[in-house]
């Protein structure tokens, strides 16, 4: 079915073989009829879906750029890429270049060949490369963290310069952390535990960190942390852990910032300071050390009813054989008196 429209106001209904006809008719005085299809809408339906299909790719094409990142420590050198390079039968006079900063801050910008920008902040640190126009910073500032953009236009035609290419490039700027320093002070102790507190601290970095600790390897929660921030915009942090320690442990403490880390590990110690009681030994060690003891006395006994006895009836006499001995000792000898008579005869 389809409509049709006068364009004197006579308004008929027509009825083409197809939908893509649009018939126009000879009506008289009334001038020509057009018969419109009367799926326009669908047809503008389909346009605007193509349209915005077109823009949502030209937008996450876009995002895709977004996802290009740039990293770099404090005082080094770095290089932001643009999006063109000029071909080698081309010039550098055919091209104007703007590097920006967060869009309205233009860092370095090129016309026909010659500078014509200037920043103060960052005119003596910077350079473009006139073939691919890419950015050199150096030395590297903490505030050159942030997003950038290259855009390359095309001077050719004077009248008309047309953008050839934008690029968005996100730089993330990072100074170094010290090296954690890791400190352990005791408030008591028993003869289970040593009740301590754990202090982690590390200054002069960029971004903010993100501060970790490891007992034996297992992460643990702070008990406090402080981060403070400088003139400089560098960072500062301080975190603390009470802990109760059972036995001696190795402590771990980690800084975390931009994709880099500083650690140091501490080995925390128990100090034992009880007289750990004797364990009694085991029922049969007790039993045997009882019996050894009981044939050592029975020994003993046995040695002191023996040994008197026996010395008695070998060195010792009765007193009156003592004096029988005296008394014949006292005698003369016969062998004196027979040599005597002897010698008389």
């Amino acid at each position: 079915m389809h409509e049709t429209f006068n364009f004197v106001g006579n308004l008929r209904m027509c009825n083409p073989s197809s939908l893509e006809e649009a018939a126009t008719k000879d009506q008289g005085s009334c001038g020509k009829t057009v018969c419109l299809p009367a799926s326009l809408p669908v047809l503008a339906m389909r346009w605007w879906l193509g349209l915005g299909l077109f823009v949502l790719l030209y937008f996450s094409l876009g995002y895709e750029q977004e996802k290009e990142v740039i990293r770099s420590k404090m005082g080094g050198k770095v290089g932001l890429p643009c999006c063109y390079e000029i071909p080698s039968f081309d010039s550098l006079q055919n091209y104007r270049v703007y590097w920006q900063k967060s869009i309205t801050e233009v860092v370095l910008a090129y016309a026909k060949g010659k500078k014509i920008s200037r920043n103060e902040r960052y005119d003596s640190r910077t350079a473009m490369d006139t073939r691919n126009f890419t950015l050199w910073i150096s030395p590297v500032e903490i505030l050159d963290n942030g997003s950038y953009h290259c855009v390359v236009q095309e001077l050719k035609n004077s009248e008309n310069p047309h953008v050839v290419c934008t690029k968005p490039v996100t730089f993330f700027v990072a100074a170094d952390f010290s090296k954690p320093n890791v400190t352990a002070e005791e408030f008591a102790n028993s003869c289970e535990s040593t009740e301590m507190m754990v202090t982690c601290s590390s200054h002069g970095g960029f971004p903010k960190p993100k501060v970790s600790g490891a007992l034996a390897n297992k992460p643990v929660v702070w008990n406090a942390s402080r981060v403070s921030q400088s003139s400089l915009s560098l960072y500062n942090v301080t975190a603390h852990l009470w802990l109760s320690v059972t036995e001696d442990i190795s402590f771990t403490c980690s800084i975390e910032y931009n994709g880099f880390a500083q650690s140091t590990t501490l080995l925390l110690r128990k100090t034992n300071d009880c007289i750990v009681p004797t364990v009694p030994p085991p029922h049969n060690v007790i039993i045997a050390s009882s019996i050894i003891i009981i044939i050592f006395l029975l020994a003993l006994i046995l040695a002191a009813r023996y040994l008197p006895r026996h010395v008695c009836s070998h060195c010792c006499k009765p007193q009156h054989s003592v004096e029988e001995d005296v008394k014949e000792g006292t005698k003369p000898p016969t062998s004196s008196k027979m040599t005597s008579e002897t010698s008389s005869v």
